[in-house]
């Protein structure tokens, strides 16, 4: 069981972190993460460390903390949480979202409520905690242990992890870095469990579609060029769009671990079967499963035209891609050209943001060291290596070499559907057992790894 006293502590930070409600909408002024970057220094310093604070703009405060190690040439640990969260809408929501409330379910399982429980300050808050648990024990490690408490991953780390390498590359820079997302569990009709650490993310390409057409009086519409009537048509070639399945070995990986008949396991490992047969799957599942295996084409955001009696002549659409690895600028732009068919030339196409697809071997000592302390909980689990869809701040990391995993441990009932549902969802929770285990979990590794 977990330390009673050390899953307090996470309890009470986590709990603080959501009540400074640190939203980031993706513009510079907003987050306000120096809230969550006070709240952290004030207590870490509370074990004696040195913390250092980097502000790239007013509001937009990371901390960095270091137990220094004895061995210049051994390798170094990164314990990276962030600290800001993405909007929310409180009609939706059953408790308050920035209360920060411990409230016991049905069953009387003990939950923290909020926006960041999941994602990702329960991981950020149970870090902390054990780095202070090191630091006031006495712990020697042979390489750096480092902890990154960073601002601005919701919007792709502008004003977080990239300002930092760009300005102060060596005080976050570490062979080893844990972070999200990662750490639930299933178990397989054989009674096997299994726990995802995902080794690297899909890659990102916002592009905006510009589509023009000519302006005219909106009570003559017959056969006007209308750039919004052509947006339309444009957006439904978009979603319909088929990209070609990317079956790698960390999808048949994940694919052997899931609880699905072995037939159409079968299906999902042929190219020319696949989509048709994750279509078959309930909803929650199959969108998980086709962003696993296929570039996603998301157009998301459409604004456009002046007057409700005008013709509009120009309509902006906002597509959210997310590569596969192995995808190019090249084939983003081809598959954009084939899912527009005869309106491509008609499109002017822009580059909104941009990242290329990671990913960290796992032959490595870390890989070794999570497997063992995950055995803590779960005698006899096997880890299973996967893909994050969305982005993550260890892009910055395994862009440089370094070696990166999404990880962290829950409890037995905290499965990837609870976790998928959560993530940026109403009535974002964790459980208070689960906030405890991870707790353990970076000690252990840290003490397993650099000593």
């Amino acid at each position: 069981m977990p330390d009673p006293t050390l899953t307090a502590e996470t309890t009470e930070l986590l709990q603080a972190m959501i009540r400074n409600e640190c939203v980031n909408d993706g513009t510079p002024e907003s987050g306000d993460e120096t809230r969550n970057a006070d709240l952290l220094e004030t207590f870490l310093e509370g074990a004696g460390l040195d913390v250092g604070r980097y502000e790239p703009l007013p509001g937009r405060g990371s901390i960095v903390a270091r137990i220094e190690g004895s061995d210049p040439d051994a390798p170094s640990l990164c314990l990276m949480g962030h600290t800001d969260v993405v909007p929310v809408s409180p009609d939706g929501w059953l408790n308050d979202p920035f209360g920060g409330e411990l409230v016991s379910d049905a069953n009387g399982l003990d939950e923290v409520w909020g926006r960041g429980a999941i994602d990702m300050l329960n991981l950020t808050s149970s870090m902390a905690v054990a780095f202070r648990h090191l630091a006031r024990t006495g712990f020697r490690p042979k390489g750096d242990l480092i902890y990154f408490g960073v601002a601005d991953e919701e919007a792709g780390g502008t004003w977080g992890a990239e300002w930092m390498f760009d300005h102060h590359p060596d005080v976050v820079d570490a062979d080893y870095v844990l972070t999200e997302l990662g750490g639930w569990s299933s178990v397989g009709d054989d009674g096997q469990r299994h726990v995802t650490v995902n080794v690297g993310e899909k890659g990102l390409a916002w592009r905006r579609l510009r589509v023009t057409g000519t302006p005219g009086h909106g009570s003559a519409p017959f056969a006007a060029d209308n750039a919004i009537v052509k947006a339309a048509e444009i957006v439904r070639r978009l979603a319909e769009y088929r990209s070609a399945p990317n079956l790698t070995e960390t999808w048949m990986a994940q694919l052997d671990a899931m609880r699905l008949p072995e037939e159409l396991k079968a299906q999902m490992r042929d190219p020319e079967l696949a989509y048709d047969a994750i279509a078959t799957m309930p909803t929650p599942v199959a969108r998980a499963c086709h962003a696993l295996t296929h570039t996603t084409i998301s157009p998301n955001v459409a604004f456009g035209g002046d007057k409700t009696n005008t013709i509009p002549d120009t309509v902006d659409i906002d597509v959210d891609i997310r590569t596969v690895p192995g995808t190019t600028r090249a084939d983003v732009d081809a598959m954009l050209t084939d899912a527009l068919g005869e309106f491509a030339p008609h499109v002017e196409t822009t580059q909104l943001q941009e990242s290329h697809p990671t990913q960290s071997p796992t032959d490595t000592a870390l890989w070794d060291t999570v497997a063992r302390h995950t055995q803590v909980a779960y005698p006899g689990a096997k880890l299973v290596p996967g893909i994050v869809v969305g982005g993550t701040d260890a892009r910055f990391y395994r862009d440089r070499g370094r070696v990166a995993y999404g990880a962290g441990l829950f409890s037995p009932d905290f499965d990837s559907s609870a976790f998928g549902s959560r993530f940026h969802g109403h009535n974002e929770r964790i459980d208070v057992e689960s906030l405890g285990l991870a707790t353990e979990f970076w000690i252990g590794i840290a003490t397993d790894l650099l000593a």
